[in-house]
């Protein structure tokens, strides 16, 4: 297995479950919080997309699919179209009411752009110095591993999520 092979295959997995995550839910169990200053399905699914569109988007240099494809103006969110989420307030996670099918593809074309871009990396690709902002610097290696380690962990929180919901 290469680097791109692993990468497509660690972030597929995710791309396959978002459906079960979002499906068969309406907008308001989507948006169902167990306490006020919980993260909702919603939220978390469309923070994890965003998060990965931004990262993605940071390190290939090219626009967001959240304002490329239109998926900003589709949400109709009462946030700035560069907003993803990170450090929200609990009432701005509440603002996130949209249904499971906009999730699901925001988060598809998301992945599809993603696996566009793994599928050309080579091993000495990954130890390109990406964002100097930090110290040690990120490399696009770490960059990665830090966007399949941030989906997956909002991905089993939407899980969890879902099962206290269900369990109500």
């Amino acid at each position: 297995m290469n680097v791109s092979e692993l990468l497509t295959d660690a972030l597929g997995r995710v791309r396959e479950q978002i459906p079960d995550v979002v499906g068969g839910l309406g907008d308001d169990d989507l948006a169902w919080r167990p306490d006020p200053e919980a993260n909702s399905i919603a939220w978390l699914v469309w923070h994890l997309s965003r998060i990965e569109d931004d990262h993605v988007a940071g390190v290939a240099g090219s626009e967001q699919v959240w304002t490329a494809d239109g998926w900003v103006d589709r949400f109709g969110l009462p946030f700035d179209e560069g907003e993803h989420g990170y450090g929200m307030s609990a009432a701005d996670v509440g603002k996130v009411k949209v249904g499971g099918d906009l999730l699901a593809g925001y988060y598809d074309a998301v992945s599809r752009r993603t696996a566009d871009y793994v599928a050309g990396l080579q091993p000495d690709d990954l130890d390109r110095v990406v964002d100097r902002a930090w110290d040690p610097p990120v490399t696009l290696g770490v960059r990665l591993v830090s966007v399949v380690n941030e989906v997956n962990a909002h991905l089993g929180q939407a899980q969890y999520v879902r099962g206290l919901l269900e369990r109500r």
